[in-house]
């Protein structure tokens, strides 16, 4: 298992802010690899609104029969799983939305993502965001959030990234971060701590 083994939280109506972004990041026509696809709302996005062909990767049954009945290209499978059969460079974009802070093995997994893909799209929640260090410091307590709605006993989150640690990682493993973007919670409504980063090699 390379992710935590707990039961996914099925995407609700609301639009998802981050996906705002990536939509934008992704060039028209793109093929685009979707790891930990969920039920499938940002590969429909890409499809409709940047002509791409976009294929998912999720370990969760529900999530996968729920891209399957949208007509949507999934593999049921873990990310390793995912990504250890497909040959190198097949994709544009390689995409890990939210789903970082879950992966047992990120070095091996976002290697990857930079071997089937050109470039790497990774969003995740920076728990070093100003909000979440006042509410630690203020009720001992992590704060809960509508993309976070989990206590510590029950959260798959088994990481906690901040934005300066994962650029040290890109540094150390040799990955170039091309674009570095925060999510504005004002303009938005969205968890303020989300960060989304471009990578290549």
């Amino acid at each position: 298992m390379t992710i935590a083994d707990a039961q996914p939280v099925i995407a609700t109506p609301e639009r998802r802010p981050d996906y705002d972004e990536i939509v934008n990041l992704v060039a028209p026509g793109s093929r685009v690899l979707d790891l930990g696809c969920g039920t499938g709302e940002l590969m429909e996005r890409l499809i409709h609104e940047r002509g791409a062909t976009a294929q998912g990767v999720d370990i969760h049954q529900p999530s996968v029969s729920a891209c399957i009945s949208k007509g949507l290209s999934v593999i049921h499978g873990d990310l390793h799983e995912g990504l250890a059969d497909l040959r190198d460079h097949t994709f544009d974009f390689v995409i890990l939305s939210r789903t970082l802070q879950q992966v047992a093995d990120p070095d091996k997994v976002i290697a990857h993502m930079l071997r089937v893909g050109s470039r790497a799209i990774v969003s995740f929640p920076n728990f070093a965001y100003w909000h979440v260090r006042l509410h630690l410091l203020f009720t001992g307590t992590l704060p809960i959030s509508p993309a976070l709605p989990y206590d510590w006993y029950n959260t798959p989150n088994i990481r906690l990234i901040t934005i300066a640690d994962f650029e040290r990682f890109c540094k150390k493993q040799g990955f170039s971060v091309l674009k570095s973007r925060p999510r504005h919670w004002r303009r938005h409504r969205s968890p303020p701590h989300q960060r989304l980063l471009g990578l290549a090699r």
